[in-house]
């Protein structure tokens, strides 16, 4: 009796080989073609769920397929472990973060193995291991060295739940936290920042790199690049020094039709200008503005709303009185914190001045304006009016006359702004890497000496969620000496986000145990740039921006030679079930454990290939799975049952069939076209079981059609490939064998099947050369017997012939 695929058996047989064989070991001094790819690393959770499936297994088969067609191919992986979750599973379960997410590592480390993925262990690293995050300290104190990394004031995303500031990324919808959907309010705290600004024209720069179109536009949208002017407006207002309000704008040409200032009611200027009689209005309505988030104070649904603190600037080009409101609407960290308003032609300017019955005089007209008030803002080109020596310029020439006779009068100047705000690093948790810095009352602040790093975070801290950090209240991490004065300090207490960590982790890997520096710059030199990244495009703009300006910043301190990290991303779709997103809530998330008990790792990555495109995802289907287990058995008991052949007649279809799948494999497989590629293997398949019944090919020809299906397949399905090839008496490992190579002569066919349709119905066939013309197709169509009784005795409207398919006779 036939040998059975049990592919438990068979799985677990080979990952212990694997590893004790250290076969998917990377060796630095490999003379091959070096090829790094690399998938995010998952986030300690405790479980791997099917999306980290999606995301990692189709670049472990490309992996794979590099490395058979002759490359050295890097894969690590490792585990991004510091973070708020694990602290508020600390906090909820009586147990301390650090065995939370080791135990948790455990887990998903065991289930990762378990996927047979050709991931180099020995190279793991975990972040929140002190070998580790000393060199994410280490990395800060060289941003602070450059004056990339700074403590600032400024007012900050805090979330009443987790009790935490939180990144503008990292507050979704309407206005809410990303992790546990409680609405965000704003804090004015001591913060640490970096200095991303400084990149923001680089990082609009995707030249040499192959990334998805849409994280190139929402980085581009985040970045926010405007062209403008900056514009002064006189200010001369009893025992206020400033003399003068400036705005960014990129409509100078509007600027005579200023009717209102308005100022973010955060703006320095705010309390030194209000007069006495609006002080009580205007704080109450900054009180109200602190408890919006950003998105709620921005969301264009809400109307918008504001007080007039009593004073006035002037606008320099005509000479008028501007009165200077407060809206929530205008934020102190973007641009100066203050917009010249102009309502004719700006529609929330527009609704403003309609609430506050404020001027609306029109200063670009539409081609048929009448004279008359405008019923809504008017926001396309037109003609200057009312604009004194700028009268009649069209509105798009008039953007440059403008700002060329401010900048005449040095009453203003072109400039360039960014919506993009400076990375808010600072975190008031415990489970994070501190941040090396120390404050002393007569250095100031003092960074950590680098050969006393890594500042280790304290085992025995209090969890008392407060909003401040639980080392504040230690006293032995707190209390230090000066390192520089040697006087009594205080340490930071804050941690770093856990993005700082993820923005160098592909570099660790280069060289993951080395003690005396972040990472050996010749192994670095080896391997990176990373040649090929995955992960979920919902990280766009953190950790995908974060990464590109950590490259630039060291490569600019002379640290790296490259400015971006990873050559070619790719994002992975989504896997739903039952129409709809999985989630605990409605019932529908599949346990890929589960599966893989019941059919076999193998299974499992070759569903996943074939449920949709992998940029798309698909829908997850038990029938699905079970057709994927059964066209598995097929496999083996294609391979495992003794062919006999009676002939070989067939030899040259099989090989010309064989060629043609290596062809198409191979193609599929270069353009991440995973599900036609599983498509292509199955018909081969098919085909090759029709074969088996005639048996009239010859056993060499049967013998090698068979060893190149267990090579394609390899990839894919790695333990059944393996057990397989070993089955056969082959040598040790599959994995280590060359792809097969296609013989182009052989793809082509010298015939092809001609399909000949009378009103569009099939009436024959016929075999016909591959270099037939139109004419000789026509005629030996007409010619076919079974065709004959369809045409005799009608008329031939017209004969239509599609090259190398069909010819469709037209008659009445």
């Amino acid at each position: 009796m036939a040998e059975k695929y049990k592919p438990q058996q068979i799985e677990k047989k080979w990952q212990q080989k694997w590893d004790d064989d250290k076969l998917y070991e990377t060796k630095d001094d490999d003379p091959s073609p070096k090829y790094y790819a690399l998938t995010m690393f998952p986030y300690t959770s405790g479980d791997l769920h099917i999306g980290h499936w999606y995301n990692n297994i189709p670049i472990d088969v490309y992996a794979r397929y590099k490395r058979m067609n002759g490359y050295n191919v890097l894969h690590p992986m490792g585990f991004d472990a510091f973070g708020l979750p694990a602290e508020n599973a600390a906090i909820r379960h009586g147990i301390h973060p650090f065995k939370w997410t080791m135990e948790g590592i455990d887990k998903m480390r065991r289930q990762l193995k378990s996927t047979g993925a050709m991931y180099d262990w020995s190279r793991e690293i975990i972040t929140c291991l002190p070998e580790y995050y000393k060199w994410t300290q280490w990395f800060f104190l060289k941003l602070y060295e450059a004056g990339l990394a700074y403590r600032g004031k400024a007012p900050v995303n805090w979330c009443p739940n987790c009790k935490t500031v939180l990144a503008n990324e990292q507050v979704v919808g309407e206005g809410v936290c990303e992790r546990c959907e409680t609405p965000v309010t704003r804090r004015d705290l001591e913060q640490w920042f970096f200095r991303i600004t400084k990149y923001a024209e680089e990082l609009l720069d995707f030249s040499g790199i192959d990334w998805p179109e849409r994280i190139k536009i929402m980085q581009q949208n985040w970045i926010g690049k405007s062209q403008g002017t900056e514009i002064s407006f006189g200010l001369d207002h009893p025992g206020v020094e400033e003399k003068e309000i400036r705005v960014f704008t990129t409509r100078p040409d509007t600027v005579f039709g200023v009717t209102f200032m308005v100022l973010a009611p955060e703006h320095p200027l705010v309390a030194k200008l209000t007069v006495p009689e609006k002080k009580a209005e205007v704080e109450a309505y900054i009180n109200k503005t602190h408890r919006q988030s950003e998105i709620e104070r921005l969301s264009t649904e809400k109307e918008k709303d504001g007080v007039f603190i009593g004073a006035y600037c002037t606008n320099r080009l005509n000479g008028t009185k501007v009165p200077i409101w407060i809206a929530d609407y205008v934020l102190l960290s973007y641009g100066t914190g203050a917009v010249m308003a102009v309502p004719a032609h700006d529609e929330r300017d527009f609704a403003f001045a309609k609430k506050y019955n404020l001027p609306i005089p029109v200063v670009i007209a539409p081609s048929e304006w009448d004279g008359k008030e405008l019923e809504e803002a008017y926001i396309e080109p037109g003609t200057m009016v009312n604009s004194g020596r700028f009268n009649g310029l069209p509105s798009e020439k008039g953007i440059e006359a403008v700002s060329e006779y401010l900048e005449e009068k040095e009453w203003g100047q072109r400039t360039v702004r960014y919506k993009i705000r400076d990375w808010l690093i600072s975190r008031q948790r415990y489970w994070g890497a501190p941040i090396p810095m120390v404050y002393c009352e007569k250095c100031g602040l003092v960074p950590v000496p680098e050969q006393d790093l890594p500042v280790l975070l304290p085992e025995d801290a209090e969890f008392k969620p407060t909003g401040e950090s639980p080392l504040k209240y230690h006293e032995q991490f707190v209390n230090t000496t000066c390192p520089r004065c040697g006087a009594v300090a205080k340490r930071e207490t804050d941690t770093m986000d856990t993005f700082v960590c993820s923005s160098w982790y592909y570099l660790r890997y280069c060289s993951p145990h080395e003690a005396a520096a972040a990472f050996d710059d010749e192994k670095v030199k080896l391997w990176c740039p990373v040649n090929f990244y995955t992960g979920g495009a919902e990280h766009a703009v953190m950790h995908l921006l974060y990464v590109r300006f950590f490259a630039k910043a060291i490569r600019d301190m002379g640290l790296i030679d490259f400015g971006e990290p990873f050559l070619k991303l790719f994002n992975q779709g989504t896997i739903i079930c039952d129409h709809r997103k999985m989630s605990k809530s409605r019932g529908n998330v599949v346990n890929p454990d589960d599966y893989v008990k019941e059919l076999g790792a193998d299974v499992v990555r070759t569903y996943l290939m074939f449920i949709g495109p992998w940029d798309q995802g698909g829908e997850w289907d038990d029938s699905g799975i079970s057709g994927i287990h059964r066209w598995m058995n097929r496999i083996w008991n294609l391979a495992m049952q003794e062919y006999r052949a009676t002939g070989n007649s067939g030899d040259d279809e099989i090989i010309r069939l064989t060629h043609q799948t290596i062809k198409k494999v191979t193609e599929d497989i270069e353009r991440l076209h995973f599900n036609t590629m599983v498509a292509a293997l199955m018909e081969f398949t098919n085909y090759l079981g029709k074969v088996k019944e005639t048996d009239n090919v010859s056993t060499a020809a049967w013998d090698n059609s068979i060893n190149t299906l267990l090579l394609l397949l390899a990839p894919t399905a790695p333990h059944l490939a393996e057990e397989l090839w070993a089955k056969k008496g082959k040598k040790y490992s599959v994995h280590h064998q060359d792809w097969p190579r296609w013989d182009e002569k052989l793809v082509t066919r010298d015939v092809f099947t001609l399909v000949v349709q009378v009103n569009g119905k099939l009436r024959g066939r016929l075999t016909a050369p591959v270099a037939i013309t139109e004419d000789e197709a026509k005629k030996l169509a007409v010619q076919l017997d079974k065709v004959k009784p369809f045409v005799e005795g009608k008329q031939v409207a017209k004969v239509i012939y599609v090259p190398g398919k069909l010819v469709n006779i037209v008659v009445r």
